[in-house]
């Protein structure tokens, strides 16, 4: 019997190491109501002309004293003050293609009122843009940020980082603006990412190497081409996405399922190379898997926790088989169903590049992988009794074909359920899509300022009462490229609600929010380990999309 978990580990930085040792410390030492967000401990630089040997040998002289007893705050405090920077690593930048009041910005917006607060949402691009400070590329050992080619959007508050997938709706919300510039820099940036590491990275950190998030860089190019037809970009994106394609389609990232008459179905689950605490919540999963003696439980445990990062949903009673139980994670048992429909995605944006390129045998190869996939989600993931596609579990540790089971699907009802409708492959059949909008319909996921991410409160943050800006948007958008009537007006309704109470929490809080309390209107959601958050990339980029998409009636109130 296995005695610890031998799955894949990608090793992390000596700085981010030692960074997780002073997050320990600052846990101890302040009291619980004051302890500082464990983040901001491991995004610490480590100022000239110290060597971290050095650093961590004063550390340890002022550990030593008592094992027993937490390091002054003070102390403590001067300590970090001494040897580190923080915040110094990222410097403002104002984008080139930044003007504030862009042509042609949301013609369909015709209430002044709305079209206002769409141009200060629309500035905030201005706040959130950064470049890599030069000494990230002269000292990358002395950051945990890690350097990169082109200027950054980030997501905000706590969140000093380029995200993977945060990136799609970011860049959306740019080209409301015809800011095409940024938009193919934070392309290239993650370009850059596949280049070095062979998959885009969770956020652009070192203790981030260990896991991708949801593949959306095929996705990313495709928006940009269909609006500046670059031949040149796709041209180069060619090569790193088959290469980013390959990590999600080999490895423990790939499954297979075996349907009752023998047929193979190959699927993608997300799979983290990390089985210890995340450095950058190190002292909360700590505590977690605390609840295990055994070292393989307590490993696969913290793997299944990475692994619910990748996911980008973290966290969530989809990951857990009991949802009362948050040590029931098991996200590497899970075959979601918004993980498939992103790399269908993905074969079909690669079989349309192919195309544009000339390359057809390319293409042809994609168009098979493409139906294959769509074949699985018919044979695994969709539910005709619930009209919904729905995640499956497996049975075994994934390695080995399974066989499929009906009981194996998570019949709990979920945002993600309804993920498929945003590609073509599904929004364009007229029947599927009446199923699947009555399903929507009675789901109960519908609520007062939008789509609830699920119907379980279970205090975490993709979980009910929240809902996220990306999960509005997919499936908003899928409904309206159906051309069904009805798919047509439940997804304006829908957006609408999401405008308003964006909105309504804007002007009553000041910010806009990473994830609103959709159960009720204007409130900013919360729950999870960590504060609300503001900023915020990916809410901005959602709410600029959705008026671009449905504009404003001047005589239509914005006010509830």
């Amino acid at each position: 019997m296995a005695v610890s978990d031998s799955g894949p580990m990608v090793q992390t930085t000596p700085l981010v190491t030692f960074l997780q040792r002073v997050q320990l410390e600052a846990q101890r030492s302040y009291p619980t109501e004051e302890t500082p967000d464990p983040k901001v401990y491991i995004d610490l630089s480590l100022k000239h002309p110290h060597h971290l040997s050095t650093v961590e040998s004063v550390f340890n002289d002022l550990t030593s004293g008592s094992r027993d007893l937490p390091v002054p705050v003070k102390k403590l405090e001067k300590f970090i003050g001494e040897y580190f920077d923080d915040g110094k690593d990222l410097v403002p930048h104002e984008p080139e293609d930044f003007v504030s009041h862009p042509l042609e910005f949301l013609l369909n917006v015709e209430n002044d009122q709305v079209r206002e607060w769409a141009r200060e949402v629309y500035c905030l691009w201005k706040t959130l843009c950064y470049r890599v400070s030069d000494s990230v590329r002269e000292s990358p050992d002395r950051h945990t940020l890690l350097p990169l080619p082109e200027p950054v959007i980030i997501p905000g508050s706590r969140f000093k980082e380029v995200y993977y997938w945060d990136s799609y709706w970011v860049i959306k919300g740019l080209l409301t603006g015809k800011m095409f510039t940024t938009a193919k820099g934070i392309v290239t940036n993650l370009m850059s990412l596949v280049e070095t590491y062979g998959y885009v990275l969770n956020g652009a950190r070192a203790y981030y190497t260990n896991r991708s998030q949801p593949p959306l860089l095929s996705s990313m190019v495709y928006e940009i081409y269909n609006v500046t037809k670059d031949e040149e970009l796709v041209r180069k994106a060619i090569p790193v996405l088959l290469k980013e394609y390959e990590f999600w389609n080999s490895g423990k990232h790939k499954v297979v399922i075996r349907d009752a008459s023998g047929h193979d179905h190959m699927l993608s689950r997300y799979y983290a190379m990390w089985n210890m605490p995340r450095p950058e919540s190190y002292v909360f999963d700590q505590e977690s898997a605390s609840a295990f003696s055994n070292t393989l439980e307590k490993q696969r445990f913290l793997r299944d926790i990475a692994t619910a990062a990748e996911t980008g949903c973290d966290f969530s009673t989809r990951w857990m088989r009991d949802p009362n139980n948050f040590t029931t994670m098991a996200t590497t048992s899970v075959v979601p169903v918004d993980l498939n429909v992103f790399l269908l995605k993905m074969e079909r944006d690669i079989t349309f590049m192919m195309e544009i390129c000339g390359d057809i045998e390319g293409s042809e190869r994609f168009v098979k992988a493409s139906e294959a996939r769509k074949k699985a989600f018919e044979t695994v993931f969709w539910n005709e009794k619930a009209g919904q596609w729905l995640d499956y579990w497996l049975s075994s540790n994934g390695d080995e074909p399974e066989t499929w089971k009906a009981e194996n699907q998570n019949t709990n009802v979920f945002a993600s359920n309804f993920a498929p409708i945003w590609i073509s492959s599904f929004n364009s059949d007229e029947n599927l899509v009446k199923k699947v909008v009555k399903a929507l319909e009675d789901s109960g996921l519908i609520a007062p300022a939008g789509i609830l991410t699920s119907l379980t409160n279970s205090g975490q943050q993709w979980d009910y009462p929240n809902g996220w800006a990306p999960q509005q948007e997919m499936i908003v958008t899928g409904l309206v490229r159906s051309g069904v009537k009805e798919a047509e007006e439940i997804a304006e309704e829908i957006a609408r609600r999401w405008i308003r109470s964006s909105y309504s929490v804007h002007k009553t809080s000041g910010s806009i929010h990473e994830k609103l309390n959709v159960a009720a209107f204007g409130e900013y959601g919360g729950g999870g380990e960590y504060k609300p958050q503001t900023g915020f990339g990916w809410s901005n980029g959602v709410i600029l999309a959705f008026l671009e998409e449905f504009g404003w009636p001047s005589d239509l109130s914005i006010e509830p």
